[in-house]
């Protein structure tokens, strides 16, 4: 189990790492900062770098956890990743099978990948499934999600890097948006995020922000400390209840 500061899990586990970079979101992937900083200080799971790795070693950690837990799946890189073999993935879902007690959340930017693994397999009751929408550019993956029959579906349009436009948000459960962080970090606009807020509240979808990021609310660059995660002066972090 990993801890985690990711306001919108409670852990984290990594089966797989490492990934490649497929559309604008992944840029400046935190995921690649940490995994050479990781390999740097000599942890050997990250001996690679962020070249994709498959863990075997890492698979039977749910086991070990007693109580139920939310668990964030491959939040160093992503599960669906055109060269992890679905006979890997096969393994990751038995370890979920036989942990009912768990949630899972699997955020995925190769949606079509995940679409064709599930098109002949039931989905785990503890899985949600989301993607990553960062821009207009990729609100397609939102259409794919929807024909994949998940508990829930979610969406993360984090970094949030322009104005998604009206979004068609049948059948997804949760949104979930947030601000680039880092020293290159993109600005993320006030009224982007609004767009998503209003959207959600009409359709009554749980809506989670998690942070400005690096550039805050009243467009100026800071610490995302300094910034914080209060959207027009409150904290709207909602969560899916499916219990």
């Amino acid at each position: 189990m990993s801890k985690t500061k990711i306001e919108w899990t409670e852990v984290t586990w990594n089966p797989i790492t490492g990934c490649t970079k497929v559309s604008e979101g992944c840029r400046h992937c935190y995921a690649e900062t940490m995994s050479n900083r990781l390999k740097a200080m000599g942890t050997p799971k990250y001996t690679n770098g962020f070249r994709l790795s498959l863990h075997e070693e890492a698979l039977c950690e749910p086991f070990q956890w007693k109580q139920p837990t939310t668990v964030f799946v491959c939040s160093m890189s992503d599960i669906f990743h055109e060269n992890v073999p679905f006979s890997f993935i096969d393994r990751i879902m038995n370890v979920i099978e036989q942990t009912p007690q768990h949630k899972y959340q699997i955020l995925t930017k190769r949606v079509e990948r995940m679409a064709d693994y599930f098109s002949s397999k039931d989905i785990p009751p503890n899985i949600w499934t989301g993607v990553t929408v960062e821009n207009a550019d990729v609100k397609g993956r939102i259409d794919i999600l929807r024909s994949i029959q998940s508990p829930l579906r979610f969406l993360s349009c984090e970094p949030l890097l322009g104005d998604l436009g009206i979004l068609n948000l049948e059948k997804i459960g949760w949104v979930i948006v947030g601000g680039e962080s880092g020293v290159q970090a993109r600005p993320m606009k006030k009224v982007w995020v609004e767009n998503l807020w209003n959207q959600c509240q009409a359709k009554n979808v749980p809506f989670f922000f998690k942070q400005w990021g690096t550039w805050g609310e009243d467009g100026q660059k800071r610490n995302k400390k300094e910034n914080g995660n209060l959207l027009n002066g409150v904290i709207v972090q909602s969560i899916p209840n499916l219990d």
